[in-house]
């Protein structure tokens, strides 16, 4: 029967075997058996392409072999990156990605990857793949949340959550669409609003460009969830490569950006803009009626702006932009040079220094004081492409600005006025309730001298680059004119003091910036201003300087107690090796140094910084031979914290523990526990332990600058869900003096973090808190008291630390009545803390 004879011949298909290919498998043994020897032999590479070969023939060996083979990735690519091999790196992972596509594990070491050598879309990417596949991967998780600062920065949350300056927009919009300009392009749309605003408004055709891959890939997310992914066409690139037909087919008669920054041109508006109007845009209504017959002319929103600026005093610029200190931990700094900021500006462009930083005035702790009234620096009209293209070539505007009260120059402040179109507009400024910062021109060169109200100050204003630089050059006082940007030389102060002139107080300030002592004026060097903060941190370094001369003192008083030691004996072998693994600039090897029997490592990597040291050194009469830059003999990072010699262990190892932003450094215990294993007996790490502390506060700037909170102030696009991905449960940078917040609770010890005895610590902690006010409970601001030795400590809450603080932000407020109890549940986990709360009672 036919039936039976396919039942059959089915079944005997089904019995039949894979005939077996005994060169192949003895090829997959034999090349198996080789990668476990080379393992052995730490031949990684080779290991690597044996295990390829092996998987690729047999992927059933995949589950047993997943382990080593994960362990041959992760070595061979250490050594690669400490090769330089960048390019055959990355071949190794997509090689290991194409066997294994959904390994958490190497999903997230890719991305750590690439997220080191600069990668961030991509290593994004990877993070939340590795998530996919695994949503309580914490490695993951916390890789993502330190990405996603990065790639999308938290003045977008405090964006979409200002609902005027949205407002504002859509209704400037709206009034172009409908007097005719119905096609438009949305420049750098980040999250899309402006383009759906455009779409919402009539506009028969909406096209959007954004270079940012991330953004790109969440704007259009954002659109399609909003239900006009037919009606919006988001490309991923910059306006600069647009070309017509081969990207938009005609010219728009509209377009639409906010690529501007605290500075107005630092993100490229002028050189779009310019490229827009010839490339892109309809040309503009020419005549006296500009806003006639606008559906068959271009324009752009924002129509132009006022720039405003204002000269202050302010210590907290200050002390990040210009060392204020003339003795750093008992080192005379006089030899030091100029050491200031890589933010300077001038009227000349040089590629070195960035011209202005931001700030929020309002938020700075100490304030500012007002030296001029805000006064007009600019105006710029963004639909007259001339004027645009004529920006860079203006003469340099000079401007003398009468003082109003007395105070020493510290910075130009710089905020502008965005005119969307004749109605309306929006105000940057200091006062303003809004998500802008004020960019900050700080000022080098005026130490010590005070302006008066009789003085006028002279700045220049200029576009060459296409940056907006202001700079204060001279300071006039009863009508003479003297120079701010040029060191005036003692003789010629002198001869102004003896002759009674009124200027002579300000060249007597000059004067004593320049001395016999100290070196040309254009032997300076760069730090970054947290790293000038840090020298300003004359608490700090008085701490180490003590916590160092206890532990010197007491390994001296062992050599004493030695028999037939000689006290007084200064040979080579009775030296104390004490190592900094300071990232960055650090003076700490050097006044562990100048104690006397020391000799000491530095981590300071850049030539320049190291010859600031070295000039220390020899000016605080501390041997030359007694400082050593050990990076510039150590080829890779497993070189890190080794011995200075087979004989000698480290008398002390000095690690950088907390991250200017106010977060505990990555692998810090895993770097405390080797620094335990490489010190002498009697040796210390300092420091020796990290006491966290927090509070519970309400804060609603907190939670407008984690997430967009709800759909109204984003005039209801359904935006939040999209966005908020990136919310990270930790707000950094933040200066808890100036929080605007209610305190719900005194401050509470969460945590304690024991470099020096690892059997003290643990990953996680219970703590009882007790609410002292009734609230909404958002956040909880945490700091740290860090403890040299047991009696010497330092606070990075203190009022001239260098570092900031940063809070660990709930997902949902939490409602608390005063008296009532609450858990906090702190946990540590690769030196990231986290922190969860609930009520008890």
């Amino acid at each position: 029967m036919p039936n039976t004879s396919a039942r059959s011949k089915h079944g005997r298909r089904s019995r039949r075997r894979v005939r077996e290919d005994p060169a192949k498998n003895e090829l997959v043994s034999s090349s198996l058996e080789s990668a476990r020897q080379c393992l052995l032999n730490q031949d990684y590479g080779t290991a690597f392409v044996h295990y390829l070969l092996v998987l690729n023939l047999a992927p059933l060996f995949k589950d047993l072999a997943k382990e080593s083979f994960r362990f041959t990735l992760f070595k061979w690519s250490e050594e690669l990156d400490s090769l330089g091999r960048i390019q055959d790196l990355f071949d190794c992972y997509e090689q290991a990605l194409e066997l294994f596509p959904t390994d958490e594990v190497i999903l997230n070491s890719m991305g750590e990857h690439l997220f080191r050598m600069g990668f961030r879309d991509e290593a994004a990417g990877h993070f939340h793949k590795a998530l996919k596949v695994r949503p309580d991967y914490p490695e993951a998780r916390e890789n993502f949340h330190r990405v996603a600062n990065w790639l999308v920065e938290r003045w977008h949350f405090f964006m979409l959550n200002d609902y005027g300056r949205n407002r504002k927009y859509q209704q400037a919009i709206q009034k172009a669409v409908q007097s005719g300009c119905n096609t438009v392009l949305d420049i750098g749309t980040g999250t899309g609003i402006l383009g759906m605003c455009a779409k919402k408004a009539g506009a028969a055709e909406v096209y959007a460009c954004e270079l940012s891959k991330t953004m790109y890939e969440l704007a259009r997310e954002v659109v399609t969830a909003n239900g006009m992914d037919g009606g919006i066409k988001i490309l991923h690139m910059k306006s600069l490569e647009m070309e017509i037909p081969k990207d938009i087919p005609q010219r728009v008669s509209l377009v639409v950006t906010e690529t501007v920054d605290a500075g107005l041109f630092g993100e490229g508006i002028i050189e779009s803009l310019i490229h827009a109007w010839h490339h892109l845009l309809l040309p503009p209504q020419r005549g006296k009626n500009e806003f006639q017959e606008q559906s068959v002319t271009g324009r752009v929103i924002p129509a132009g702006a006022t720039v405003f600026a204002m000269a202050v005093e302010c210590l907290e610029i200050r002390r990040h932009h210009r060392v204020c200190v003339s003795e750093v931990g008992g080192l005379s700094m006089v030899a030091a040079g100029e050491l200031r900021s890589p933010v300077s500006c001038s009227s000349e462009p040089d590629d070195s220094t960035e011209p202005y930083t931001t700030e929020r005035l309002s938020r700075l702790p100490g304030g500012y004081k007002s030296l001029t009234q805000p006064f007009t620096a600019l105006n710029i009209d963004f639909n007259n492409v001339q004027e645009l293209e004529g920006l860079t070539s203006r003469e340099v505007q000079r401007l003398r600005l009468p003082v109003i009260q007395e105070g020493e120059l510290d910075a130009l402040t710089v905020w502008f006025q965005l005119h969307l179109d004749e109605e309306n507009s929006l105000s940057t400024g200091p006062q303003e309730d809004t998500c802008w910062e004020q960019a900050v021109y700080p000022v080098h060169n005026t130490k010590g001298f005070l302006l008066k109200p009789e003085d006028e100050l002279v700045v220049e204003v200029s576009c060459r680059d296409a940056y907006l630089r202001l700079c204060s050059v001279a300071v006039v006082r009863n009508g003479r004119e003297i120079r701010l940007d040029q060191r005036l030389d003692t003789q010629a102060c002198e001869n102004h003091i003896s002759n009674r002139n009124p200027e002579a107080e300000l060249c007597s300030a000059l004067s004593s910036l320049q001395t016999e002592q100290n070196p040309p004026s254009n032997d300076f060097c760069s730090l970054e201003s947290s790293e000038i903060a840090l020298l300003n941190n004359h608490a700090y370094h008085q701490s180490f300087r003590a916590a160092l001369a206890k532990l010197i003192s007491q390994l001296k008083g062992k050599w004493q107690n030695r028999a037939g030691a000689d006290p007084g004996s200064t040979d080579r072998s009775d030296l104390l090796y004490v190592l900094d693994v300071s990232e960055g600039f650090s003076l700490l090897s050097l006044i562990a140094a100048s104690h006397g029997h020391v000799k000491a490592y530095s981590s300071v990597e850049k030539k320049k910084q190291q010859e600031v040291l070295k000039r220390l050194a020899t000016s605080n009469n501390i041997p030359e031979e007694r400082l050593e830059f050990w990076l510039n003999h150590v080829e890779d990072e497993q070189g890190m914290l080794k011995r200075p010699s087979r004989e000698k262990l480290w008398s002390g190892i000095m690690l950088d523990c907390v991250e200017t932003c106010g977060l505990i450094r990555q692998k810090l215990m895993e770097k405390a526990s080797l620094a335990r294993c490489l010190l002498e007996d009697g040796g210390r790490v300092f420091p020796e332990k990290i006491v966290v502390y927090g509070t519970l506060v309400e804060s609603d700037t907190l939670l407008l600058e984690s997430a967009v909170q709800g759909r109204e102030p984003t005039l209801g696009f359904n935006i939040a869900p999209f966005i908020n991905q990136f919310t990270v449960p930790v707000h950094v940078f933040l200066d808890f003096s100036t929080l605007d917040c209610k305190h719900l609770s005194q401050s509470v010890e969460l945590f304690v973090l024991d470099l020096m005895d690892a059997t003290a610590n643990y990953t996680h902690r219970e703590v009882k808190v007790q609410a002292t006010a009734a609230g909404r409970i958002t956040a909880v601001p945490f700091w740290y008291n860090i403890y040299l030795d047991q009696e010497i400590s330092v606070s990075t809450l203190s009022q001239n630390s260098h570092w900031k603080q940063a809070a660990a932000v709930l997902q949902e407020p939490l409602e608390v009545g005063a008296g009532e109890w609450l858990r906090l549940s702190v946990k540590l986990h690769k030196s990231t803390i986290s922190i969860s709360q609930t009520v008890v009672n």
